[in-house]
């Protein structure tokens, strides 16, 4: 009886949750766009991540208004904001940005972009950290609050290892790679950095580097030297990066909007536009010669349906094949620009990635846009012969495999757990997780890595019109970042989305007259979307249980490894803080 009331109970709930969802929807529906008064200042308020694909759109005002905006988005609204003649200046108010280095990039030429419109930008910052200085320098004036500090002191890796953890518990990781630099499982094998892992992470971390100073300096009209003399000095209080020509004045926001009505000639009161009003007013892009954005963001996994790809939470192969061959059919889209954003996965959905592109290739004139990470697998399946355009900062290349086999036999041991083995045929044992790799198995594993990896090879080499000895000593599984990439031959161009975009027009052949509307692939789907999805999809528990991985030390190399098989994966997670 509890449970047929309880049934009944959890009915009810959901059905009046979907009265107010539908509600609200048809509110929507009903909604006449805002409308964006003349002399308006548009505030750029910029939180946490800029994602690549567009969340769930949730219609409830509340709860969509916390929708982050994505790198399209964001590219949209800057640029047309600099051509809108109802806005006269942007405002920047930076906090806490969780964005990769690519992406700041883009950011920071979206805001350079606009500043050539001949428009004012103000940056205010609020406890700024190193990444919203970088985008920061690019505006003309930049105000801190007096008692406030900016928290600039350059740059560091940390790696952690478990091995010693994992002694204790009795779990032996076996790991068999191709490539000197392939060492994505390191952390669970060793105590420290290899001399190859030392040395690549070190040249990432200059690279970073040399790039902050130079970008910094660019900005407030001092030399990389200087710049890294002054980051030295940090972090600063408000008073010291004044005076060291970090900050232009100290103030409080109100005190930004007095001195950008001066600067504007104005008498009455800054009238402001949020930049999601903004976005809001001008709706998606519709005019202008059809070119498709199609982002591929995370890590690459085996399966079909659009939940994964659609939520940004993975690139399924299934799904994203499907996803490719809508814009290949498409007869009103002109050009594509894929948009990737991964480290990689597994090596067989990673290939059929690749032979989706090429498809795509033959039918539309294709560009190659590299975001934060595009690396291993997520290098492979760029690897069209198509121009590939990557930020300087892009993490990239990665050329490798590598798989893993945990042994549990310790642990087992340790707990009092026994384990009874019957089995025919040689390898049959080749997957259990209760004895060490036998000579047989570990050159069994050793001869699908090399193949995998000699046809890796081939592939780049075919795509970058190079024989495969060429490519050879720039794999091994090392990481580059964009410009070294650029500089070996690995991608073609350094940029983002603006040279994207031209290149596409250059290879579609459409004039430079004519307006380009930029079409999102996968668009931001709906709630109702998302409930009638098919169960075969991707479920929830699915969903949650990467989320869940994404947050733990190595976690986005499990939720390739976990269903098994051979990874082009990126060795490591590189977050620099």
């Amino acid at each position: 009886m509890k449970k047929f009331l309880l049934g009944i109970l959890c009915g009810l709930l959901l059905a009046g949750l979907t009265v107010v969802i539908l509600i609200f929807a048809a509110m929507r529906l009903g909604e006449r766009r805002p409308t964006v008064a003349d002399g308006s200042t548009l505030i750029w308020r910029l939180q946490g991540d800029v994602p690549e694909s567009p969340q769930m759109e949730l219609p409830l005002p509340w709860l969509e208004s916390q929708s982050p905006a994505t790198v399209r988005e964001t590219w949209s609204m800057l640029r047309r904001a600099a051509t809108d003649p109802r806005i006269k200046a942007l405002v920047f108010e930076p906090g806490g940005i969780s964005a990769g280095w690519a992406k700041l990039e883009e950011l920071r030429a979206g805001i350079l972009a606009f500043r050539k419109s001949g428009k004012p930008v103000y940056a205010f910052l609020r406890n700024a950290g190193t990444r919203e200085y970088y985008v920061a320098s690019a505006a003309d004036r930049v105000y801190t609050a007096p008692a406030d500090f900016v928290n600039i002191k350059g740059m560091r890796i940390e790696s952690m290892y478990f091995k010693d953890t994992l002694d204790k518990l009795g779990v032996k990781m076996e790991v068999i790679h191709a490539g000197k630099y392939k060492d994505a499982y390191d952390m669970f094998t060793r105590t420290s950095m290899t001399p190859e892992t030392r040395q690549v992470l070190g040249s990432i971390l200059d690279q970073f580097y040399s790039n902050l100073c130079v970008v910094i300096g660019e900005g407030r009209k001092k030399t990389p030297e200087q710049v890294s003399a002054l980051i030295d000095q940090g972090p600063f209080l408000a008073k010291d990066a004044r005076a060291n020509g970090l900050i232009d004045k100290l103030g409080y926001e109100d005190q930004v909007f007095s001195d950008l009505k001066v600067r504007l000639n104005q008498t009455a009161e800054i009238r402001k536009v949020s930049h999601r009003t903004y976005m809001h007013s001008f709706g998606p892009d519709e005019q202008g010669t059809r070119i498709a954005l199609v982002v591929g963001s995370g890590v690459i996994t085996r399966g079909s349906g659009e939940g994964a790809t659609a939520a940004g939470d993975g690139i399924a192969s299934g799904s994203f094949v499907k996803l490719l061959d809508r814009v290949r059919n498409d007869a009103t889209i002109k050009g594509v620009i894929v948009r990737i954003d991964s480290p990689g996965g597994d090596a067989v959905a990673s290939d059929d990635l690749l032979h989706a592109m090429k498809e795509l290739s033959k039918t539309k004139s294709t560009v190659i846009s590299m975001s934060d990470v595009a690396a291993s697998g997520g290098y492979f399946m760029a690897a069209t012969g198509d121009p590939i355009v990557a930020y300087p900062n892009t993490i990239t290349g990665s050329i490798g495999v590598i798989t893993a086999r945990i042994n549990l036999r310790g642990m087992y041991d340790k707990l009092g757990i026994k384990k009874e083995l019957l089995s025919r045929g040689q390898f049959a044992e080749l997957d259990s997780d209760y004895a060490p790799l036998t000579d047989a198995e570990r050159n069994k594993i050793r001869e699908s890595i090399d193949a995998t990896y000699e046809g890796f090879l081939e592939r780049v080499a075919a795509a970058r019109h190079r024989k495969p000895e060429d490519i050879a000593p720039l794999a091994q599984g090392r990481v580059w970042l964009g410009a070294q990439a650029r500089e070996n031959g690995l991608v073609d161009e350094l940029g983002g989305l603006d040279r994207a975009v031209e290149l596409v027009r250059q290879r579609a052949k459409i004039p430079a007259s004519s307006a380009i509307a930029l079409v999102p692939y996968p668009q931001r789907r709906s709630l109702l979307e998302m409930l009638l999805t098919r169960a075969d999809e991707v479920s929830a528990l699915d969903m949650s249980v990467q989320a869940a991985l994404k947050s733990i030390p190595g976690g986005q190399w499990m939720q390739s490894w976990m269903p098994g098989g051979m990874l082009k994966v990126m060795p490591y997670s590189i977050e620099i803080r």
